[in-house]
């Protein structure tokens, strides 16, 4: 299934075909030997493909000696990038793709890649890889549609889900890619113009370093930092989804390092610019590959075909071969699990939907970060309004309850224990300041001790400082005693850096809160 994609894939880069299959063989054992990620297929790619070849056309005649040296070269820029990454510990920036971007992501490329397959499984042509434009131009394509090409694709599809279903183990999509083989060797399919995938050149890469002028790498220099961008943006979005599938744990650190590699071998073998492809794992995966041992079973077989077998590839309708694709694409879609995060959590579902929104209408590398940007608004936002809370004893178990900040609330007569639950930082200090002055000057009985329990802040800001500083300054100008309970050294520290213990007194700040409140009660007793 890979291999007749890969060679689609070489026509997006406008290299020669067997370039396609030059990068599921050193580039797959290169990653195999030094990435982390169990199920990450390392190929070609249609993200980065439609990156270089859009630059690179314009700089020389695509599939000239130019273009093809400058192809090469930028795989090889890759990889100096890439390690550059891999010793700058880049591998952190996959923490901040939540389990909720991962499954707009996943279902994002599902039918980005979809879409693009419905132009062959209808026998039309496009050179669009916006997918926007692409689903506009295939709008107004329908009526060119070959029916015999329609024909074929609706009857693959259909077998590809009724093995899915019935035969999950069973290797369904290479017995539909066997038989359309062998339907392109009958000959139908091209008496009625449905397009086969034509000759393909066989043998093995020569190792050779591409010859580039000075200047031109210098222009290529651009165009290889957006590979990288777009490199390790999709692999580490692609390992930690499938890694999250399995209950694994990934080394983003290692992976990159596996694509240096990997990419370093595309250069020297004459081929273009691999990546962690999302559809070529969800297939490894699909079909039982469970480790790197699958890919380095696929490289060998890839070496076959190269020797003996790029014949019969020829005979390969490229409908057939796209609705593979396309039902490998569509089972990205998590519908299930879109659908959990609906029912737990209809903000993160939102998330989803955008980041999903966003693969399909901007493009792969924009749909994660603006993800990963809008996680951390989020977060942020979380951060900048928390839950704030007064401490009350239960009369009937004497325990501390919570009930959320309120005009009159107070804990005792005289005594307020007030609950901050996040760091103070220069978003919402102004919170804790207003929480405060509506308790003391709202409460029932005139206040005479404050308690803050400080249990969720490991962290205080500057600007947060100057605030607190600030009120508890007033807050002793009007003879109300501050007591701060469950200090943690990190915040410990923060307070006497800023000055905050001066404003308090250190006997005043205690590691547990009931020694506070303690000590609050019997300020007020005396």
């Amino acid at each position: 299934m890979n291999i007749p994609q890969v060679l689609g894939y070489a026509r997006i880069a406008g290299m020669p075909a067997v370039t396609g299959l030059y990068t599921v063989l050193l580039p797959l054992l290169a990653f195999a030997a030094l990435g982390a990620s169990r199920h990450l297929v390392v190929a070609a790619d249609s993200a980065t493909a439609a990156i270089f070849s859009g630059a690179l056309s314009e700089m020389a005649p695509v599939g000239s000696g130019a273009y093809i040296s400058m192809v090469s070269a930028v795989a090889l820029l890759n990889a100096g990038f890439l390690l550059v990454a891999r010793l700058c510990r880049l591998g952190f920036l996959a923490d901040f793709l939540s389990r909720t971007v991962l499954v707009g992501f996943l279902a994002g490329v599902g039918v980005q890649v979809g879409l693009g397959m419905l132009y062959d499984m209808l026998g039309l042509v496009s050179d669009r890889h916006t997918p926007v434009l692409q689903a506009l131009e295939l709008e107004r394509g329908i009526p060119r549609a070959n029916g015999m090409a329609a024909l074929i694709s609706c009857v693959a599809c259909l077998i590809l889900l009724l093995g899915q279903k019935y035969m999950p183990r069973k290797p369904v999509a290479l017995a539909v890619i066997g038989l359309g083989m062998l339907l392109g060797w009958s000959g139908l399919p091209g008496a009625h113009g449905v397009r086969l995938l034509g000759a393909v050149q066989g043998g093995v890469p020569v190792l050779h370093v591409p010859v580039v002028p000075w200047e031109s790498i210098l222009a290529l220099l651009p165009v290889s930092a957006s590979c990288v961008f777009v490199i390790i943006a999709q692999s580490a979005a692609t390992s930690r989804a499938f890694a999250d599938m399995f209950h694994e744990t990934v080394d983003e650190n290692r992976d990159i390092l596996g694509l240096s590699a990997a990419n370093a071998v595309a250069g020297l073998s004459g081929t273009f610019t691999v990546n962690g492809s999302p559809t070529q794992t969800a297939m490894a995966v699909r079909v039982g590959a469970m480790t790197q041992r699958a890919q380095v079973v696929f490289a060998g077989v890839t070496l076959c075909v190269l020797l003996t077998l790029t014949g019969p590839l020829a005979w390969l309708p490229h409908c057939v071969l796209a609705s593979v694709v396309f039902c490998v694409a569509m089972g990205m879609v998590d519908l299930s699990a879109l659908n959990r995060i609906r029912r737990e959590s209809p903000g993160e579902f939102w998330l989803a939907l955008v980041t999903a929104a966003t693969v399909v209408g901007v493009g792969v590398e924009q749909g994660i970060f603006i993800a990963i940007a809008l996680s951390l608004f989020r977060h942020v936002r979380h951060s900048y309004k928390p839950h704030t809370m007064v401490l009350r004893s239960d009369a009937a178990t004497g325990a501390m309850e919570v009930e959320p900040v309120h005009v009159g609330a107070q804990t005792e007569p005289g005594l307020i224990v007030y609950r901050f639950s996040a760091d103070l930082f220069y978003a919402n200090c102004q919170l804790f300041a207003q929480d405060i002055t509506l308790l003391v000057e709202t409460a029932p009985v005139p206040v005479r001790c404050l308690v803050v329990d400080c249990s969720a802040v490991t962290d205080i800001d500057y600007s947060a400082a100057c605030v607190v500083r600030d009120v508890f300054e007033r807050l002793s100008e009007q003879q109300v005693q501050v007591f701060l309970g469950r200090v943690l050294p990190y915040a410990l520290a923060d307070m006497e850096r800023h000055h905050i213990v001066g404003a308090v007194r250190r006997e005043n700040i205690f590691e547990q809160l009931h020694p506070a409140v303690a000590a609050a009660r019997a300020f007020i007793a005396d």
